[in-house]
């Protein structure tokens, strides 16, 4: 028999840390290769983490809503056949010590809390410094934040809390600058007669997590074209009855706005950027993410190489990724390596709105409601017109105005010039 371990799988290519949010075994579970060990949740997706191998659930590391770096080990298996019958047993022995030697000796993680782990700790006046973590890393646990409950210690003087206390906050000040793992609690906030409380999914709380962090750490600029859609509007109004019959899916004003967006793309590169701390990272492909809302949450596909497809591709992406969403068929790889975002608030009637950038993308476009209103035209005559205002959200340690204003310019000149006579969806 030997020891093997599961660590935390990276589920995205900027992805470094991941919270167990429900286990799906116990320990002595028999499980086979590739079974459902535990959900996990990141900023990105919600996904399960498969067994590498068969055999028997031995330890498991980290509870629930622990949050934990990528490759941190999370549970051990007892496995057969690694290793010779006379040996198993001695083996399995000295794989189960190192194990406990390296959690002994390894405090990487000591401070590193999860928001269970703080509430536990300030409900019950616990310095967490005098807490034994068993946890990866040494990091604590809400079962060692209980045993330590039970065992009477939190007892200590005041005096020696309160200086505890001081030297504990100031460390988690210097920690939560580099980590969101250590969230301040949450507002104490008195509810009344008639208020329903509803509980944080665990999709809610990453899609909260992401956009704190692209707010606190992205400076955000803004600004806004408007364009003249009419010729787009007329364009598609007269394809969509036939698209859609020989298709079989709608061909939408927001493909149009997508092919534009990765032709503006192609011939600026730099708005297709990343923010890498001490460099920028100019993407090759060219990867536009979608923002899909349901009821309770927002998912955001990507459409891989979006410049190399045509009107009609996009639009049959758009309608598979929307259908995945809302059969909760999408899977992890559908959220993956998106480079730029373009996002349809125009689908709910808006007309003018500041998205925050999905990190650590350098910008986000909002496409807004196509309205008809009067305009001024050449000569002084005034006449109704489709409009639509693309409003731009931009990183700018990554962007500056002059550079978005071309793109944005650019965008707005393909739009304006879609039309029978210019324009292929094919």
């Amino acid at each position: 028999m030997a020891i093997e371990k599961i660590t935390m799988p990276q589920l995205g290519e900027s992805v470094t840390e991941g919270t167990i949010s429900k286990w799906l075994v116990s320990v002595g579970d028999k499980v086979n290769k590739y079974d459902p060990l535990a959900e996990v949740m990141t900023d990105k997706v919600n996904a399960e983490i498969p067994s590498s191998f068969s055999g028997i659930i031995k330890e498991l590391i980290v509870n629930e809503d622990d949050t934990l770096p990528v490759g941190e080990v999370i549970c051990l298996i007892e496995v057969e056949g690694q290793s010779s019958q006379a040996n198993s047993s001695g083996d399995s022995k000295k794989v189960e010590r190192k194990v406990e030697q390296t959690m002994n000796v390894d405090q990487s993680n000591k401070r590193r809390y999860s928001p269970a782990v703080l509430r536990l700790a300030q409900e019950n006046d616990i310095n967490l410094e005098q807490v034994n973590g068993t946890g990866a890393g040494g990091r604590i646990t809400r079962k060692d934040i209980l045993a330590f409950v039970e065992s009477g210690n939190t007892s200590q003087s005041k005096c020696e809390a309160s200086t505890q206390e001081t030297k504990v906050v100031e460390e988690r000040t210097i920690e939560t600058v580099s980590t969101i793992t250590s969230q301040p609690a949450p507002p104490a906030i008195e509810t009344a007669l008639g208020d329903i409380e509803i509980p944080i999914s665990g999709v809610r709380k990453a899609i909260a997590a992401n956009m704190k962090r692209s707010k606190h750490e992205a400076p955000h600029a803004w600004t806004m074209v408007e364009v003249d859609a009419t010729n787009l509007v007329a364009y598609r109004d007269s394809l969509k009855e036939s698209f859609k019959q020989k298709e079989g899916f709608n061909l939408t004003y927001f493909a149009f706005f997508v092919k534009a967006v990765a032709q503006a793309l192609k011939e600026f590169p730099q708005i297709n950027s990343m923010w890498a701390g001490d460099k920028i990272i100019q993407k090759k492909e060219i990867n536009i993410s979608i923002a899909v809302a349901t009821d309770d949450a927002l998912f955001v596909p990507v459409i891989k190489q979006a410049d190399e497809k045509t009107i009609k591709g996009i639009a049959r992406e758009i309608s598979e990724l929307a259908a995945k969403v809302k059969q909760g068929k999408l899977r992890a790889e559908d959220m993956q390596g998106g480079t730029f975002t373009v996002n349809n608030t125009g689908s709910f009637g808006s007309v003018q709105s500041m998205g925050i950038i999905n990190y650590p993308q350098a910008a986000i476009l909002q496409v807004e409601s196509i309205v008809k209103r009067p305009v001024v035209m050449d000569h002084g005559m005034i006449a109704v017109r489709d409009m639509v205002n693309l409003c731009l959200s931009l990183d700018h340690r990554v962007l500056d105005g002059l550079v978005c204003g071309k793109f944005l310019a650019r965008v707005k000149e393909i739009i304006e010039t879609t039309s029978k006579e210019h324009t292929s969806i094919y």
